[in-house]
């Protein structure tokens, strides 16, 4: 009997020890990009009335975010060739506990920069290595489902943050800005033994080489690119329009963040079933046409419904389109060269993820039209349709 029940804690204390290294995965994302990106969204009404900012140099500090994530992801796979890659991820993490504290200081404009750059370097340092560092580390049969608790990390942190920031900033921006940098630490601190550690490539290793641009495959890249351009707005001028653009308040703002962060959370899983009904390739482009026309629902309707459906698809296909991408690759693409070409599509879609974001940044801060911008990015995932449409139209079904 005393065996039996000694038994129940060990088998409890295995489990945990399984599932470590997927919430060490969970947790990375959560910090680098759910709080670290996602989690400024969501602050930016509050920091233009308390002055901290104005509306353009705020929507400024967002692109400069992106442009961090930019230069995070085509670095990381370097970086990793020098300090294992377990080292970057635990370092990453603490440099965006550090980027929150910093935030808490209204040092100006420069300062912000500064910092926001770094928060989006790490998060593109850890979306690059989190997941294969884990994913090397797990037995095949459970990589699907540690895959997708990895990557909720994303949409968890968007639900913390638009949960938290309306009534964080009661207490002030300073404070605010603190409890991300606490609730961040205490994460990392449960997280921090389950990185799967990790050793440098030995000397002289062979990287993978030869890979081509066929033709679906630059359709893919290209594709993929616009769903860069059409993401922007959700992730820099979303809140903000609620909010101060229709005059409904950071609480009700953060509402509507929080149903695209349950959004996100839900994506690749829903994105990933529906194409094993119909196909990635099919998949894709449906989910570039539909994102479109959910960005385009404010300039249609800003009744609660609308904006609801919107932010909901928002995060949905905002998360789901990198299963789809992932997945189209594999089926046009052996797999010895999938690695590096994923490579050129996440650079791809960085450089017109944080150009884009600068580009609308300029356009809003001249304009102050939140239609404008919108409009701008529904065209772009229209328009990243109709080209994945063109490209495969008269192609075999089975090409397509």
């Amino acid at each position: 009997m005393n065996d039996a029940r000694a038994a129940i804690p060990l088998d409890r204390s295995a489990r945990l020890r399984r599932w470590h290294p997927a919430l060490a995965g969970l947790v990375a994302l959560l910090i680098g990009i759910g709080f670290s990106r996602f989690g400024y969204t969501p602050l930016i009404p509050a920091l233009i009335g308390a002055g901290w900012f104005d509306a353009g140099a705020a929507a400024y500090l967002g692109a400069t975010n992106l442009a961090g994530y930019l230069l995070g992801a085509a670095l990381a796979r370097r970086l990793a060739e020098r300090v294992p890659a377990s080292r970057l991820i635990k370092g990453a993490m603490v440099v965006g506990i550090a980027s929150f504290l910093a935030c808490a200081l209204p040092w100006g404009f420069l300062w912000y920069a500064v910092w926001r750059l770094l928060s989006g370097v790490i998060g593109g340092i850890l979306m690059v290595l989190a997941a294969p560092t884990v994913l090397a580390a797990t037995p095949a049969a459970r990589r699907g489902r540690v895959g997708g608790a990895i990557f909720t990390g994303v949409g968890l942190g968007i639900v913390g943050s638009g949960t938290l920031v309306p009534w964080l900033v009661r207490f002030g921006l300073s404070e605010t800005w603190l409890c991300f940098a606490a609730v961040s630490a205490v994460l990392a601190a449960i997280a921090w033994g389950g990185v799967p550690p990790t050793a440098l490539p030995p000397p002289g290793a062979a990287r993978p080489s030869g890979a081509r641009l066929s033709r679906p495959v630059l359709v893919l890249i290209v594709a993929y690119a616009f769903y860069g351009l059409g993401f922007a707005p959700y992730t820099v001028f979303w809140v903000d329009y609620i909010a101060r653009g229709l005059g409904q308040g950071l609480a009700v703002g953060g509402s509507y963040w929080v149903v695209l962060g349950i959004g996100a959370a839900l994506g690749p899983a829903l994105c990933a079933l529906f194409a094993d009904r119909i196909g990635f390739g099919a998949s894709l482009r449906l989910a570039l046409f539909v994102m479109g026309l959910g960005l385009a629902l404010p300039l249609l309707s800003t009744a609660p419904a609308p904006l609801g459906i919107s932010s909901f698809l928002g995060g949905v296909l905002g998360t789901g389109m990198t299963a789809l991408a992932s997945g189209r690759l594999a089926e046009l693409v052996a797999i010895d060269h999938q690695r590096q070409i994923w490579g050129w599509i996440t650079v791809a879609f960085s450089i017109v993820f944080a150009a884009s974001g600068y580009l609308l940044s300029f356009l809003f801060d001249r304009s102050h039209s939140y239609g404008l911008v919108f409009a701008i990015g529904a065209g772009g995932l229209l328009l990243g349709a109709l080209v994945d449409v063109a490209a495969t139209a008269g192609r075999p079904r089975g090409g397509a």
